[in-house]
């Protein structure tokens, strides 16, 4: 494969990881409303740091940790947004595939990562369920749009 090829090949995956870093912004913006309305008590990428890197984070100064935790969010969110990007083309144009792949994510943190990390779940958490789910399909929803589909072939 020569480089060009190469580089053409990565750019869907590139540009995807760039929109989940956006879209990880959009969802920040979606859950300051709803943690201010009390809709949401700590946000998932709070708790899992919280969780795996205590000492770490306690180190942080307090003024200091909504912005670590923005960032790990970003971060993970454009490799979500990377691996968007890695799924064919076809299924990726899809008007769906979007909002599905922010389900199928929120789906993924809330069977797997949060039990195996054994974070802490309410048993009233219904609302904040739907408020979390609201905002992986808003994530989901960016990460496929595309403002130029043709160069995501």
């Amino acid at each position: 494969m020569t480089d060009q090829a190469e580089n053409a090949g990565r750019r869907p995956i590139v540009r995807a990881a760039a929109r989940g870093a956006i879209a990880s912004m959009a969802m920040s913006g979606l859950r300051q409303l709803t943690t201010s309305l009390g809709l949401v008590a700590q946000t998932p990428p709070e708790a899992v740091i919280k969780k795996t890197a205590p000492e770490a984070f306690r180190r942080v100064p307090v003024e200091r940790r909504p912005a670590v935790v923005e960032a790990v969010h970003w971060m993970y969110g454009a490799g979500g947004g990377a691996f968007f990007g890695m799924l064919p083309q076809a299924v990726r144009a899809r008007p769906w595939a979007g909002p599905l792949y922010g389900v199928l994510f929120w789906a993924g943190f809330e069977m797997a990562i949060a039990p195996v990390l054994g974070l802490p779940r309410k048993p009233e958490t219904g609302v904040e369920r739907l408020a979390l789910l609201a905002d992986h399909i808003l994530y989901g929803a960016v990460v496929a749009a595309s403002p130029w589909p043709h160069l995501d072939r």
